[in-house]
Formats: structure tokens, sequence, C-alpha cells
């Protein structure tokens, strides 16, 4: 499985976010797409289908958590959306992880990928034990929720870039590090903590690089994917 980049399409409407992907019809390869709360939530299901429909690959990014038996129902309606990836969050319990991967199986023994979120790109370590009461090092934290991760059966996890090493290191190189907290080496940070660039993330084994406000926001988003891919994937 290559590198790729992830364009965050964290738009309110279908319509801004449907204008936004015309810019790329002529582009050879077709961005890979997050879809988050904000879209999915104003836009509905049919926003995944629609998208789905222009050929794109996308990561229904949803961040579940709740009971094992809720998120198993979740997943089993989200498997039909015929997403390429989808997310809950690792502090929800290997027991709740492994019964998304039950509800995310389809009958034939197909699902979509499946990650788990370890600690979000903007928590920081003093926030993460002032506000979370969680007094172990960050890297350890990750490494932790990424082994329940893997011990649930699940293709991954999200974490920043910065985490992806140790990630690899404990459960693998073949277990995927997605890592959203990209941004150029001359862009603005804005509220991410856990930051580098394209061309570090890569260095430091990310599989995949989420990137927003770096695109969606650039006056010339098309130009910013590109310098996204040469910088990530060469």
């Amino acid at each position: 499985m290559g590198k790729d980049v992830i364009i965050a399409c964290d738009f309110s409407s279908r319509e801004a976010a449907l204008t936004f992907l015309d810019r790329f019809s002529g582009e050879t390869r077709k961005p890979y797409v997050k879809i988050g709360m904000e879209l999915f939530y104003g836009a509905g299901p049919e926003i995944v289908r629609e998208i789905k429909r222009r050929e794109h690959k996308i990561f229904l990014d949803l961040k579940l958590c709740d009971i094992p038996n809720t998120v198993k129902k979740s997943m089993s309606v989200l498997r039909d959306l015929d997403v390429d990836m989808t997310n809950l969050h690792a502090f929800g319990t290997i027991e709740m992880m492994k019964a998304a991967v039950e509800g995310l199986t389809r009958p034939d023994g197909t699902r979509p990928l499946l990650v788990a979120v370890t600690q979000l790109t903007s928590t920081s370590e003093q926030r993460m034990r002032d506000e979370l009461l969680i007094d172990k090092a960050l890297p350890y934290v990750v490494m932790h929720y990424a082994g329940n991760a893997q011990a649930a059966g699940l293709d991954g996890v999200v974490c920043s870039p910065l985490e992806s090493p140790v990630v690899h290191e404990g459960c693998g190189a073949g277990f995927l590090t997605v890592t959203p907290g990209v941004r150029f080496a001359d862009g603005a940070v804005g509220d991410q903590v856990r930051v580098t660039t394209p061309a570090r993330a890569r260095a430091l084994g990310s599989d995949y690089i989420v990137v927003g406000r770096p695109i969606t926001a650039a006056d010339d988003p098309v130009a910013a994917y590109r310098r996204c891919l040469e910088e990530f994937v060469g």
C-alpha cells in the first residue's frame, strides 16, 4: 500500500465541497478525500456517495466512541457507504474496537480500513496531564493505544507524524499511521500543536498525511495539493 495525501474537506455544505473538488477534475490522480463531522452532518450520507461516484477514495472521519453495541451497530450502517477508511477513538477500549471491526465487516468478509485515534494533534502533553489526568508521557500513551488497536484487529492509528516511528517500532511497519498535523514549512500552524512538514512526515514513516487548510485555504489548492504529493510521495 503506497503513501498518499488525504485532503480534509472540512466544509459545511454539499455545494462548497463539490465546488472545491471541481478544481481537481483535470488531475490524473484523484485526491483521497476526508469527510469529517462538519460535512457529514451538514450534507448527510449522500455526500459520501456523491464524492465516491466522482472516483475519489474516502476517509470517513467520524471518530466513533460509545458502548460496544452502539458502535457495532453504527459501523454496520457505515459499511454500506463504500468508504475506503473510517475511524473511532482508541480510548473506547479494546472491547469497543473489536465490536467496531465486527460491525464494519460485510457478509462477504470485506471491510474498509479501520484506524483508531490515539491523541488529537491539538493536544499537548501538558494539556493531556492537566485536563485529561493522563500522567504518562505522550509517546507512551500513543504507543499503548496503538497496541490496543492492533490487539483489537484494527489496521492502524491516527497520530502525529512525530509518533509514527514509535508506532511502527511497536506494531510493525505494516500497521498504518494516518497523520494529521501537517503544515508546509512556510505555513501557519493554526490550532495544531504536534505538527511537521510533508517531507518530514515522509522521513518519519507516515503512511498517509491528512492536510486541510494548507490546501483548502490556499490561493491555488491544486498547486498546494501537488506540492504535498511531491514532498510526501515523491
